[in-house]
This record gives structure tokens, C-alpha cells and sequence, in this order.
């Protein structure tokens, strides 16, 4: 079941299709299908984008929607209080403080023409949206 579009090879799974224990990245299932795994690429300013408890998450949106930058600028200060962010491992808390103030001053400067106001909003969004990843993983 597997098409070609554009040079690369995609398959479907039929509903009924079960993967099994022993399925691996790229093997073959009895049904025909193929199991793949798909990672997200992070650039180093998304990839610092700190993982809060849900409801502080919820207020840095909530401000980011109106005043732009704020919610980011606050979430810089998580960063120094505890907060996650799958950069500090490799960069250091420090460096990802500067990476969301940074953040912040442009979503602040960019904000005249829209194109701030717009990333401050789904800056926000993505906090909401892995606090809630964290929240229900950590159930």
C-alpha cells in the first residue's frame, strides 16, 4: 500500500491494522504496513521555550495576546526559577534566559507591523501547549 508522491515514499495503515509489540521504526507489520516515527526539528529559539506549570503557561498566553512580548519576557524568568526547556542541557540556564528575552524584545519590536503580535501568540500557544504535554505525562 505504499504510493510515491514527490520522491518520498508514504504508506497508509488500514483501521484494523495492529503494530504489535515488536514493531520497529521502518520494519515491515504482518498487515503491510510500515511503522514511522516522526521527530520535530526545533531551531534554538522554539527549542527554549520553557515548560511551566499549566496555569502560569495559560497567563503568559493570555498576556502575550494583548500586550506582546510580556508573557515572554515572564517565561524568561521561569527559566532561572526552575522551569524545563529542552535547550538547557546543551546550552545552560543562562543562555536560555537570554534566548527568551531576546524572543520577547522581538516579538516587542515587531509588534508595529503585526508580525510580533502574531509570534507572541503562538509563542503563547506553544507554552500552553507543552505544559499540557508535561501535565498529562507527568500523570
Amino acid at each position: 500500500m505504499a504510493q510515491k508522491e514527490a520522491g518520498v515514499e508514504q504508506s497508509r495503515m488500514k483501521s484494523g491494522d495492529s503494530l504489535g509489540p515488536k514493531a520497529a521504526v521502518g520494519a515491515h507489520t504482518a498487515g503491510g504496513g510500515v511503522v514511522v516515527a516522526v521527530r520535530e526539528k526545533k531551531g534554538p529559539l522554539r527549542a527554549a521555550i520553557p515548560t511551566m506549570p499549566f496555569p502560569l503557561a495559560v497567563i503568559c498566553l493570555f498576556l502575550n495576546t494583548f500586550i506582546p512580548g510580556l508573557g515572554t519576557f515572564i517565561s524568561a524568568f521561569t527559566v532561572l526559577c526552575g522551569a524545563r526547556s529542552d535547550l538547557i542541557s546543551e546550552r545552560g540556564k543562562c543562555c536560555v534566559f537570554w534566548l527568551n528575552v531576546a524572543a520577547a524584545l522581538i516579538q516587542i519590536l515587531t509588534a508595529v507591523i503585526m508580525v510580533g503580535w502574531i509570534m507572541s501568540i503562538f509563542w503563547g500557544m506553544d507554552m500552553v501547549i507543552l505544559a499540557s504535554q508535561y501535565h498529562f505525562s507527568s500523570i
